[in-house]
This record gives C-alpha cells, sequence and structure tokens, in this order.
C-alpha cells in the first residue's frame, strides 16, 4: 500500500481502535453536510483527527473530545484531576498541546482551575469548535484524505 493510503490501515484495524464494523459510506457522506455530524458520528473523530495530525493540530480535536470526557465527571476529586490534566496539557504557556485560545478565556480557566466546575473549559472548548468548523474541517472536506475515503467506499459499494 503506497504512504498516500495507509492512513486507511488505521482506520480498518478494528481491534486495535476497539472499533466493531468498518465505517459505512453512508456515514462518511453525511460528514460533508456539517461538522456537527462529522464530530458526533461514529468514527468521525478518529478519522478526523488521522486528517489533522496531517496538518499537525491534532490538539484541537483531542482538546474538544477531552472536554467532552471532562463534562461527565461526577466526582469533583475526578473533576479536579481532568482539569489539571487538561490545563497542564493544552491551556497552559508551553503546554505539550498548546491550543490556540485568546487570553481572556486563558485567564478564565486560570482563575477558575482551583475549583473547577462543569462548564470551566466551555469557552475554550467553544473557540476551538469553531477555529475546528470554520479552517480545517472545509479543508478536511476537500482534502485528498476525505476524497480517496470516499471514492473507495463507493467503489466497493460501501
Amino acid at each position: 500500500m503506497s504512504p498516500n493510503t495507509c492512513w486507511l490501515c488505521k482506520i480498518f484495524r478494528a481491534e486495535q481502535h476497539g472499533i466493531s464494523s468498518k465505517v459505512s459510506l453512508e456515514e462518511v457522506l453525511q460528514w460533508s453536510q456539517s461538522f456537527e455530524k462529522l464530530i458526533t458520528s461514529k468514527y468521525g473523530p478518529m478519522i478526523y483527527k488521522t486528517y489533522l495530525k496531517t496538518e499537525h493540530s491534532d490538539e484541537n480535536i483531542e482538546f474538544w473530545l477531552a472536554c467532552e470526557e471532562y463534562k461527565k465527571a461526577t466526582s469533583q476529586k475526578k473533576r479536579i484531576s481532568m482539569a489539571r490534566k487538561l490545563f497542564t496539557s493544552y491551556i497552559q504557556p508551553q503546554a505539550p498541546k498548546e491550543i490556540n485560545i485568546d487570553s481572556p478565556a486563558r485567564k478564565m480557566i486560570i482563575r477558575n482551575i482551583q475549583e473547577p466546575t462543569q462548564s470551566c473549559f466551555d469557552e475554550a472548548q467553544r473557540i476551538i469548535y469553531m477555529h475546528m468548523e470554520r479552517d480545517s474541517y472545509p479543508r478536511f472536506l476537500e482534502s485528498k484524505f476525505y476524497q480517496e475515503l470516499k471514492h473507495n467506499l463507493e467503489a466497493n459499494g460501501d
């Protein structure tokens, strides 16, 4: 398989990714309808993350998904632990996967990190969502990456 299509190998390694079946043509076609459909579909986030790695911006989807998990934390102890990890990985200056958010959003998180609430990352998550929706999502739809996936599924009859 050529280096241009080896990303397909990652997508279809079901056992490695805990995926029970392959992505369908129907799902892939729905991704072009809206960013929301892509990011909330079964395989969309994983495939979009693989694409974002080619743009060196996969920290955006990682942060967005981590925020979704953070919102599910039920205990304050778990929330504090997750908030610190989110902060040190994505928010603090020079973080290993620092995301591009504005200063007011960053300062608000710094103020709230001592006693984090379920919503303390909401503004940063909203900003990152908008970055992805307006910037990388249109490029994803036009990319060889997405076009080849769609073509291969159409050619294989799903």
